[in-house]
């Protein structure tokens, strides 16, 4: 796929997207599927352990004491899960980066070659991806948390202050509204911001905070493309999941549904673990569409603001300058 480098429309990125795909789908599957199985093998963990518990150990402990200790399993679980998760997905959106910017200048990789040329750099790209749930998740969170707390506060003086209090319980509520949009927004605004981030750290070589800026800076001027891609990744992504779902659970409910209880359980059982699976399997499809359309963008943006691909054809035809390092200079000298 070594075509031209020039700037292109929306609908181009989107179609040299689908040709990307289809052209090395295989390479950029396998890469999706290793943190896709991780999550799905971590959820296992927690799920199957718990139904058991639930279902054996019932008449042996109180309900209470069940509760209790089936969520502490589960924090414990998830304390170990996240930072594996962490790891897993900053790896494979790396070696997806890597991979696609392979591929878009025509050259062969494979899904091993991929991880390797990632590996050696994994700690750079654990901190991208931990920065990025900080400032996009975590920090927004917080805030949520405080203003939850002071709006408790808020309500409790407002229940002591009796009618009066009325007034600045409505006024308290619109707040609380108009600052959950406002979260919104930045979520929204921060991950178009910071959705080129792993592009420019793997490409450019560069180190997890400069490429939050990197990504900053490239995002200007195409933040509402970048949305629409979200947009229509998302729809794709619902559209394949109703797809897998919708005739298994009218097949499922048809075999099943009728007379017996426990064929009914098993039916609902059975779709569970149907569901969640083909929502895994679907993340897996589509999680691809994501990392080739953002190198794809972060190409154009290099392009229309940097003259990337001048300095391409340039370097092709070997009238890039060549500097001398300042070490072999001071060798020279001496």
């Amino acid at each position: 796929m070594n075509e031209p480098l020039r700037p292109l429309s929306l609908g181009e990125i989107l179609d040299r997207t689908a040709q990307l795909y289809r052209s090395r789908f295989l390479l950029f599957l396998g890469i999706s599927v290793i943190p896709t199985a991780i999550v799905l093998a971590l959820a296992c963990v927690i799920a199957l352990p718990v139904a058991w518990w639930i279902k054996a150990g019932a008449g042996t402990v109180s309900q209470g004491a069940g509760y209790v200790l089936v969520a502490v399993f589960c924090i414990a679980v998830a304390l170990v899960a996240l930072p594996i998760l962490l790891a897993a997905t900053a790896l494979a959106m790396a070696a997806m980066s890597h991979a696609v910017s392979r591929v878009h200048v025509g050259e062969m990789t494979t899904i091993r070659d991929a991880y390797k040329s990632v590996w050696r750099r994994g700690w750079r790209y654990i901190g991208l991806n931990l920065l990025q749930v900080l400032i996009i998740g975590i920090a927004p969170m917080a805030a949520w948390i405080v203003l939850l707390v002071l709006v408790a506060g808020g309500a409790a003086l407002a229940k002591t202050a009796g009618a009066a209090g009325v007034v600045g319980v409505v006024l308290v509520g619109l707040v609380t509204i108009l600052v959950f949009i406002a979260l919104l927004g930045y979520v929204f605004w921060m991950l178009l911001r910071l959705s080129m981030a792993f592009p420019a750290c793997v490409v450019e070589q560069i180190a997890a905070w400069p490429a939050i800026k990197r990504s900053s800076h490239l995002s200007n001027g195409t933040k509402g493309r970048i949305f629409v891609l979200y947009l229509l990744v998302g729809a794709l992504s619902y559209l394949i999941s109703m797809g897998v779902t919708l005739p298994l659970t009218i097949i499922l409910t048809l075999l099943f549904g009728a007379g017996n209880p426990q064929h009914a359980q098993a039916a609902a059982v059975v779709l569970v673990i149907i569901t969640y699976g083909a929502a895994f399997a679907v993340q897996a499809l589509v999680r691809p569409v994501y990392g080739i359309a953002l190198v794809l963008f972060y190409y154009d943006q290099r392009i229309r603001q940097e003259g990337y691909d001048i300095e391409r054809m340039m370097d092709a035809a070997g009238l890039t300058p060549h500097v001398t390092p300042l070490a072999e200079i001071e060798k020279g000298q001496a």
